[in-house]
């Protein structure tokens, strides 16, 4: 018969054949298809790096718990990133610093800002008396030497001309915020390490601190302004509940769109949190 394939040659490709399936078969169960959609895969090691670069980054070591909660996460990521690529918005092999901007114009063109009438925001500042109050803040510039001595001097100069703080935040302070004039910015209570907080809130506008010493060194703080805890009328407030409800609508109708993908995947949790050695 033309064409037919001799005996002996038959059993040497069957034979190559199963060898091939049975490696296959191997690599499989060493990095198992975690989800599968639209015709793409993921795999366990696309998780291990994952998390091996969450913990090169300073999170690590995780946790069981925390690879469980991050997972989810991940699984959303990879499923969006399908999603974008299916719909055109991020090429085949783009790297991976690519796909957070794709998935958030995905996002951007599916889940649009929500409407919120005015009726809304009025029976939201009704109903939500503890969104409406403005805590009670100070707005702090600080200068962050060494040695109590120094902390001192500084607080003697700075006695002697309020006007000079700036500068001298600028050519002493230790602290990242000495080339902005020492300037940290506005804290309501609780934002602060205790130390801080109990010389900020006690100054008055204008006020400046004795040396407080914390574990990075001594600081000298000044109060650029306060701002006392009060209620919001709902003019001033409808900005801010505005905000809240559209970011609040639109979180959920984004969960509920990654849900519809999802649902279309095939996800296997338990191959992905089983224990396996990372990736070479």
């Amino acid at each position: 018969m033309i064409g037919a394939i001799p005996m002996g040659r038959r059993s040497l490709l069957s034979g190559a054949l199963l060898a091939a399936v049975l490696v296959l078969a191997a690599c499989e169960g060493k990095d198992p298809v975690i989800l599968t959609l639209d015709g793409e895969s993921v795999r366990r090691s696309d998780f291990e790096r994952h998390l091996a670069a969450l913990e090169t980054r300073g999170m690590g070591p995780l946790s069981e718990e925390a690879r469980r909660g991050l997972l989810e996460a991940f699984l959303e990521q990879q499923a969006l990133a399908i999603e974008a690529r299916r719909r055109g918005l991020l090429a085949r092999g783009a790297a991976a610093e690519d796909e957070p901007p794709a998935v958030l114009r995905l996002l951007a063109d599916t889940v649009p800002p929500p409407a919120v009438s005015d009726a809304e925001i009025e029976a939201y500042y009704r109903t939500h008396p503890a969104e409406r109050t403005v805590a009670e803040s100070v707005a702090l510039r600080q200068i962050l030497v060494g040695t109590v001595n120094e902390a001192r001097d500084v607080r003697r100069r700075v006695a002697r001309d309020a006007r000079a703080f700036e500068t001298i935040a600028r050519t002493l302070s230790k602290a990242p915020d000495a080339e902005m004039g020492g300037y940290m910015g506005r804290f309501e209570r609780g934002q602060l390490p205790p130390e801080l907080e109990a010389a900020a809130f006690s100054l008055p506008a204008g006020g400046t601190s004795e040396p407080v010493e914390t574990a990075l060194g001594y600081h000298v703080l000044r109060v650029e302004s306060r701002q006392s805890a009060r209620e919001l009328s709902l003019d001033e407030a409808r900005g801010r509940i505005r905000e809240h409800l559209v970011r609040e609508r639109q979180d959920v109708a984004a969960r509920a769109f990654v849900a519809g993908i999802l649902a279309r995947a095939r996800v296997n949790h338990e191959a992905a949190l089983r224990s396996s050695s990372p990736p070479s």
